[in-house]
């Protein structure tokens, strides 16, 4: 299984294609009894509501992407003001009367009525219209009120009932009769352990509650309860398995024998790839109790776009075989297709762990399909709303309906009625069960999935779709494209293209992985003392430097940046034990010690690239009989003083960009992490760069102020404090015989992050606790101000110390660590001073461990202005801001004089607007965290206090490396303009 994990495509479907390959005559078959049910969809009035939906608000126009946008967020807003603005920004510049009774569907209609009605209220067209007469005497709450209940009406379509008693009910109406159903208590993601708790006793309730009513109805055929296990445990994560999943086995083995003994199935829901072999532990665990044996009620769900879905289905026979159960197997599509493709391009892995075509996936799906139904030891439930899909799999089964289908609630109404009620054949409503206010992202997820161009709801939704396209064979397809991948889909190395190749990750997330890179960390030895250069043996660097300049400018720029790019190698090539250092040096967790490698191979590619692209001579228009070129040019040598926070990416970045372009360097890191500085110079001298052209000094201060005094430095690039900022500013200065030359400055910030009140919550929290506490608050970008409109500010500040003490503080060697020490005993005396000081308006505050570990602090204050510095750990100030009050708080937070990063939680484009335009920051992150910036995606730097630009990572860093010099040549001068004179039919000649 694990060598399918991240396979080539092609490869894994070689595997699967014969499988999944129909012989003519069951094609035929196969496509003669898939038209009959298309037939049955079409014919099914009054139902099929998403169908309808797609068709008459398509996701790719206005009107699509505004009723999802409405239908995410608008009833989780709880104030007014924020409320009409939302609608103001998603209704009114769509056109909804276009669509105004089109649909054959009363829901849909009844839905555009209430937004037609809506858009219409809004209208500033001058017209005395009975709707404007109206909306002046009933006000913007007439409006409201009509979104209110469209969003409603929506919501009823997909959650089965807002409790288990209101979903058990309408189970049991005319419209599923013949139809059992799988409840899902809806919901995100847990956060925290409170989460966990609240919905795993949902979980038993539903059990209870299920049992009950089958026996009081004297129901034979019995529901079932499928349980989400991250909405168990705020921790389901690799790093965290050890306490995570036998948590998880306890809850889920009390969930089963709940079941068992109420003759319920339950079904353990898939998630991302990523956590499918804790899944199985966890599964195999409770499959193998003893008070379990004899009972056949417990299942699992696969998810054919896995390239390990076959496998995983062996994998269930085999536990199946071994316990003497017969395991219930839901085979699905797939829900986490797009955010696993963007994971693994942000992580640089190796190959994805899905397919990238619709097609494959249909064609994993058929050969589980058909592996499942010749396994003894599996019931197959076959989830899809695909009419060939369908016929297939009716098709291999034969006369057998030892098997049932499955279907989301709200969809696919249509297809199984007549296969239930008249041919006796099983189906399964997966029913997802809670408030409309917990819906509301589900239902964004379920109508992307259907709606996606590919999908087959999509594509029956669509008159200019023939027949043979909806039933095409998907392993034709694949089999005449030879199964490779999409080529729209890259893999991650190839993400930018040919320009670069994009940093290799690890994938941290599996566990054998994990085990051995921090084995190895573990193991490796403590980093070699570095001997510190006394500020006298600066000169000596600087003029060894200065004497190699000539050399190293007049070196090709292809053969500089050929030079970063072998740096680039072999950086990857000793990426753990690079890793190692930062670790033990600069206290880097290991995920951050990785991402700190990556982000120094990417600046070594990219640099190598832009220098490529901007070094060669640049001729310039001008009048005939001249030419005139610009071409850039090393200034010298540059001083570049790295920060202990990024001892290796921006020590590499500095050192990067200022080879590249021509320039000999003298590099001093902070005193806190020469080890790494010096690891990485090494490898720069193997990389074939002259060992005179970067010439590494350590020290302190007065070492870094020698450097920077020194007059044959021609240009500084200097990360850390403003205030240290400033004295090489003046020290650059003080010298009057000296050339003026340029301070590239990435200085600190006071960053915010805004939120109001149409966030979603749980991703407001995830993100504050990656911007305000990973590297234990020690980045440049950390989140230092929590801006939080008061609507939501109780419900958000409670679910975020909840997510606090999920947080494990320690050793950064151990998996399990999110906050290590900060950097050393002097920034924790004055980090603790001040967080003791504002003892009195801590909202939070974890526990800490013996040592030098700030302990992760939530601070109340009364305004922005009263945070008048950057406090460079975990801490985080909160602030909150009444609806309508968003510009007076942007300019508040400009006020600071900072401007570095800044983040917005808001799902109103307008809002992203205004801060866009009136926030004076570098860079802004939206309905995002505010850390991680990715070189060449996301160049990084800020304004005002907090840097002098231009941006590393960014398409203009070089040039502030450069001179530019211009030649401007008269070509005349030797007689005559020649060029002027060769052209043909020259009027006067």
């Amino acid at each position: 299984m694990r060598s399918l994990h991240r396979a080539p495509e092609p490869q894994v479907l070689a595997g699967l294609l014969p499988a999944a390959t129909l012989a003519a005559p069951t094609r035929d078959a196969v496509v003669g009894r898939a038209l009959g049910l298309l037939a049955d969809l079409r014919a099914a009035q009054g139902d099929g509501w998403v169908n309808r939906f797609l068709h008459q608000y398509r996701l790719n126009t206005a009107e699509g992407v505004a009723l999802l946008s409405l239908a995410e967020a608008f009833l989780r807003v709880p104030d007014s003001e924020t409320a009409d603005a939302l609608i103001r920004d998603k209704i009114g510049t769509a056109d909804w009367a276009q669509h105004k009774g089109e649909s054959d569907s009363a829901l849909v209609n009844s839905a555009t009525w209430g937004l037609v009605m809506t858009r219409a209220l809004m209208a500033d067209d001058g017209k005395a219209s009975v709707l404007k007469r109206l909306v002046a005497r009933a006000g913007e709450p007439f409006v409201r009120q009509a979104v209110g209940a469209a969003m409603r009406m929506m919501g009823q379509v997909f959650v089965m009932g807002r409790t288990i008693d209101e979903a058990l009910e309408r189970a049991g109406d005319k419209d599923n009769r013949g139809f059992t159903a799988s409840f899902d208590m809806l919901g995100e993601a847990a956060r925290t352990h409170d989460d966990g708790a609240r919905y795993f006793e949902s979980y038993k309730a539903a059990i209870r509650d299920t049992a009950k009513a089958a026996k009081a109805n004297h129901i034979t055929d019995r529901h079932s309860v499928s349980v989400k296990l991250s909405a168990l445990h705020p921790r389901y994560e690799t790093a965290h398995a050890a306490t995570a999943v036998p948590a998880l086995i306890d809850m889920v083995a009390e969930l089963a024998r709940s079941a068992a003994a109420s003759g319920i199935g339950l079904t353990v829901d898939a998630e991302e790839s990523e956590r499918l072999m804790m899944s199985l532990d966890i599964i195999e665990a409770v499959a193998r109790l003893p008070e379990l044996n004899g009972w056949d009620g417990f299942g699992m769900a696969v998810q054919g776009y896995g390239k390990r879905a076959r496998a995983v289905v062996a994998w269930a026979q085999a536990l199946g075989a071994e316990t003497g159960q017969r395991l219930t197997v839901r085979l699905v599509k797939g829900a986490y297709w797009d955010s696993e493709i963007k994971r693994t391009q942000e992580s640089g892995l190796a190959d994805y762990p899905l397919f990238t075509r619709k097609a494959a996936t249909d064609v994993s799906y058929l050969a589980c399909a058909r592996d499942m139904l010749a396994a003894p030891n599996i019931y197959p439930a076959f989830a899809s709303h695909n009419a060939l899909t369908v016929a297939t799999i009716l098709e291999w089964a034969g006369p057998s309906r030892d098997f049932e289908f499955q279907r989301l609630h709200g969809m696919g109404e249509g297809l199984f009625e007549r296969l239930v009620r008249e041919e006796g054949y099983k189906c399964r409503t997966y029913a997802p069960v809670g408030g409309h206010r917990d819906l509301l992202a589900y239902l964004v997820r379920r109508l992307l999935e259907n709606g996606a161009n590919s999908s087959f709801v999509h594509q029956l939704a669509d008159a200019n779709v023939s027949d043979a396209t909806l039933l095409a064979d998907p392993a034709e397809k694949i089999a005449a494209v030879g199964g490779a991948a999409h080529p729209s889909i890259p893999l991650p190395i190839r993400l930018y293209g040919d320009t670069r190749s994009n940093s290799a990750g690890i994938d941290l997330a599996d566990e054998q992985v994990l085990a051995r890179v921090a084995g190895g960390i573990a193991a490796a030895a403590p980093p070699a003392p570095i001997a510190v250069d006394a500020a006298r043996d600066v000169a000596a660097a600087v003029a060894a430097a200065a004497k190699a300049f000539p050399a190293w400018a007049a070196t090709p720029v292809d053969v500089r940046a050929a030079a970063l790019d072998r740096l680039a190698d072999l950086l990857e090539r000793d990426c753990e034990a690079l890793m190692a250092i930062c670790v033990r040096e600069a206290r880097k967790t290991i995920p951050d010690a990785l991402g700190e490698v990556r982000e120094a191979v990417d600046f070594c590619r990219y640099y190598a690239a832009e220098a490529r692209g901007k070094f060669g001579t640049l001729v310039l228009p001008g009048p005939t009989g001249e030419r005139n070129e610009l071409r850039l040019e090393g200034r010298g040598v540059f001083a570049c003083i790295a920060p202990w926070n990024f001892p290796l990416a921006i020590f590499i970045g500095q050192v990067a960009a200022a080879l590249v372009a021509g320039n000999s360097v003298v590099a001093k890191p902070a005193p806190q992490t020469p080890a790494i500085a010096a690891a990485a110079v090494r490898l720069a001298y193997e990389a074939g760069i002259p060992a005179d052209a970067l010439r590494l000094v350590t020290g302190g201060g007065e070492v870094g102020d020698a450097l920077v005094r020194d007059p044959r430095v021609m240009g500084v690039a200097f990360t850390g404090s403003t205030a240290t900022a400033r004295r090489i500013a003046r020290a650059l200065l003080d010298d009057e015989t000296r050339p003026l030359v340029p301070l590239i400055a990435e200085t600190g910030g006071i960053n915010a992050m805004i939120v109001d009140s149409t966030a979603l919550t749980e991703q407001v929290v995830h993100d504050v606790i990656t911007s305000a506490f990973r590297s234990a608050g020690q980045r440049c970008s950390a989140l230092r101000l929590l801006l939080v409109q008061e609507d939501v500010a109780e419900r958000t500040l409670a679910m975020l110390k909840g997510a606090m003490d999920t947080l494990t503080m320690g050793d950064p060697a151990d998996p399990a660590t999110d906050i290590g020490p900060v950097i050393d005993a002097a920034a924790f005396d004055r980090l603790e001073s001040y967080r003791q000081s504002q003892r009195p308006r801590w909202v939070y505050a974890l526990p800490a461990p013996d040592g030098e570990y700030i302990a992760p602090t939530v601070i109340r204050l009364g305004s922005v202005a009263e945070l008048t510095q950057e406090w460079f750990g975990p801490i985080l100030h909160v602030v909150t801001w009444r609806a309508g009050d968003l510009p007076a708080t942007i300019a508040a937070v400009n006020a600071l004089g900072y401007g570095l990063t800044m983040g917005l939680h808001s799902r109103i484009a307008s809002v992203a607007t205004l801060v866009t335009e009136t926030a004076h920051v570098g860079n802004l992150y939206i309905n995002r965290s505010m850390i991680g910036a990715v070189v060449g995606s996301q160049p990084f730097g800020g304004e005002g206090r907090s840097g002098t630009g231009f941006k590393a990572g960014g398409p203009h860093y070089l040039l502030r490396f450069v001179h530019e010099r211009t030649v401007s040549t008269d070509t005349t001068s030797a007689g005559g303009n020649a060029s002027l004179l060769s052209i043909e039919d020259v009027a006067g000649i």
